[in-house]
């Protein structure tokens, strides 16, 4: 890396199986781009700071748990993806020429690597959902399902006026409802054996059980659903959808 290589990264709490650095690096290594990706792992989002003090070559961040929405008072500016998600995942540094300012533009590279691969499993039908999960992710899903216009029912483990329990869905709830995306971690490497708690038996061939999980490639949400004739899905389309859309953000 030479001292005029463009920076870019991604900060978070744990940052151990990024998907992003290997991503990115090997995509610069093969594009034969002057630029370098690094995980920065920061213990509050005040420390984003320091880092753009540090690297002043930076250009671009991702930004994972816990501080998707807690960089959002450090952006100058936030793109209707931002908006409408509430958070940022995407940030793109601009540099002033003559004094090298710092302006930041939040962005949700989520909303789009979602919406681009949940498009064209959809089927007529599919114009009710369930997002299972209440955290960060689901703000993204939300927010996608309601621009397209299908109706949601988010579930959670605890009651709340927004939100219906797992205990609470009924046969007829499953049969309304034939899109089902998965936004909790559960099932994820190496706790494979775990997954969400719905009457799996319910779910029929009319059914996209979607789950936002990468790694297996077949989650038992998937698996489960898969007996009972679903379509199924995993998150490493959307996942390479988001990281295009990053790149793209930083260099247009």
């Amino acid at each position: 890396m030479s001292e005029q290589s463009k920076i870019y990264g991604l900060i978070g709490k744990s940052l151990t199986h990024s998907f992003s650095m290997d991503f990115f690096n090997q995509k610069f290594i093969a594009e034969e781009i002057d630029a370098n990706y690094i995980n920065f792992e920061i213990d509050d989002v005040s420390d984003l700071m320091s880092v753009l003090s540090e690297f002043p070559n930076i250009y671009g961040l991702n930004v994972t748990s816990p501080y998707k929405e807690q960089v959002i008072p450090f952006m100058d500016e936030l793109d209707e993806t931002a908006q409408l998600v509430g958070a940022v995942n995407v940030i793109k540094i601009i540099k002033n020429a003559d004094d090298g300012v710092l302006k930041m533009v939040g962005y949700n590279s989520d909303f789009m690597g979602f919406k681009n691969s949940l498009e064209p499993s959809l089927t007529p039908e599919m114009d009710r959902a369930l997002i299972l999960g209440t955290g960060g992710a689901c703000k993204a899903v939300k927010a996608v399902l309601d621009k397209m216009g299908i109706a949601v029912s988010v579930v959670s483990r605890k009651k709340s006026a927004q939100t219906i329990t797992y205990e609470e869905l009924t046969k007829q709830m499953i049969h309304e409802h034939k899109l089902i995306v998965n936004t909790t971690p559960l099932g994820t490497y190496p706790h494979t054996e775990t997954y969400p708690l719905i009457p799996y038996r319910f779910i029929t061939d009319a059914h996209l059980c979607y789950d936002l999980v990468y790694n297996p490639s077949e989650t038992m949400f998937m698996k489960l659903a898969a007996e009972r004739g679903a379509a199924v899905k995993n998150g490493l389309e959307m996942l390479l959808l988001q990281a295009f859309e990053s790149y793209r953000i930083w260099t247009e």
